[in-house]
């Protein structure tokens, strides 16, 4: 029996220092316009559908191919694979809740074995990026993923650290705000800094253990 829920998000968590639309970003150029759309973003000027619109041009004619073997050179914080088994060995269910495209939800998950993804979805047709964004999502579906995996808030954890997190923080029982900005640290249960995911195992344990 699966006793609950552990969510976490991708940016700035499991990816340091980055962002995985900035690494892609990088390769393809437009990396200075992309980067200045998620800033606009953490300012709160700028939505998470705006920002995707600006970055899914710069992936129009690349292949999904190409795509993915970009993505496969991310750089991610240690420990991320002992953390998910973690939470599998305690029945807790892992899963990834980020704004990042699903390209790289995916790839976490099919390495990792998180047990769902969300996030926005680029367009493409035939194996090619066309530009376009075939569905958004923002924080707040961030939140209404989490809440939608059938677990009672208090069953819930969420691992993050920025704003788009901030509404799943307020949703769930218990929220740790890793490596975080001001802003996320501000409303997390807990915040937990260092270069190893392991580090929020024992908020978790301590968590879970009487549930």
């Amino acid at each position: 029996m699966t006793r609950g829920l552990v969510c976490f998000d991708v940016d700035g968590t499991l990816v340091p220092g980055t962002s995985s639309c900035a690494w892609v970003a990088a390769a393809l150029g437009h990396e200075a316009e992309l980067v200045a759309a998620e800033e606009a973003y953490v300012a709160g000027t700028m939505t998470n559908q705006e920002a995707s619109i600006i970055d899914a041009r710069g992936w129009a004619g690349h292949t999904e191919a190409e795509i993915l073997a970009r993505l496969a050179t991310l750089p991610l914080v240690d420990g991320i694979a002992e953390t998910v088994t973690w939470c599998r060995e305690h029945d807790l269910r892992p899963i990834l809740t980020t704004l990042a495209w699903t390209p790289v939800g995916r790839l976490l998950a099919g390495r990792f074995g998180f047990a769902a993804y969300c996030g926005p979805v680029p367009e493409a047709v035939g194996g090619r990026y066309t530009g376009g964004v075939a569905e958004h999502f923002d924080e707040y579906g961030k939140r209404d993923f989490a809440l939608a995996q059938g677990f009672a808030p208090e069953r819930c954890a969420a691992i993050g650290d920025s704003r788009s997190d901030l509404p799943l923080f307020a949703a769930v029982g218990v929220s740790i705000a890793f490596n975080a900005t001001p802003a996320a640290r501000a409303v997390a249960t807990h915040a937990v800094d260092g270069p190893d995911l392991r580090a929020v195992i024992p908020v978790l344990e301590a968590q879970f253990s009487s549930v």
